[in-house]
């Protein structure tokens, strides 16, 4: 059977990091991981093994996202944009740092635009550090789908990052 501090409970920060992709709003995200786990700990009896257990939260959590944002669109809500601070590097130009936090931020808002299996797979996979097998199981597709919308979505990313940077010039 499933032990929640041990089995559950450690999938937080990962649950939260997908929804926030997903959502792009703190407090909406944070909601989403406190209900999936509680979905989980309802659920524990058909749960057998640790990595159902995750497979369970991370399949649920994607959904309640997924409903999350339908709901907001019905509402024609917008969603808020995260800010990232950049890397910290103390040698850099005010003005090289300035570039730096500039293009994070662009290339979050492109994250955010890609279509939405695009960006969870893209999520589970560079972020979560999900193998192809685990994500294929994750949102029930093949590893070849898998693949070809990690490609389809990092192409798109780079080349409007591109038109972007290039902008100008």
């Amino acid at each position: 059977m499933i032990d929640f501090r041990d089995d559950i409970l450690p999938l937080k920060n990962r649950l939260y990091r997908l929804a926030l992709r997903i959502t792009a709003h703190t407090g909406e995200a944070e909601d989403i991981v406190q209900e999936t786990m509680i979905k989980a700990w309802n659920h524990r009896e058909e749960l057998d093994t640790s990595s159902s257990a995750e497979a369970f939260c991370i399949t649920a959590c994607r959904h309640l996202a997924l409903d999350s944002i339908a709901r907001k669109e019905r509402q024609n809500e917008t969603l808020d944009t995260q800010n990232y601070d950049p890397v910290d590097n103390s040698d850099d130009s005010p003005f090289q740092m300035l570039s730096r936090q500039d293009g994070l931020q662009w290339i979050h808002r492109l994250f955010q635009l890609l279509p939405e299996k695009q960006r969870t797979v893209l999520q589970l996979r560079d972020i979560e550090g999900k193998s192809y097998k685990e994500i294929a199981a994750f949102l029930e597709i093949s590893e070849e789908q898998v693949k070809v919308n990690i490609f389809r979505a990092r192409q798109r990313i780079k080349s409007e990052f591109e038109k972007i940077d290039r902008y100008g010039l």
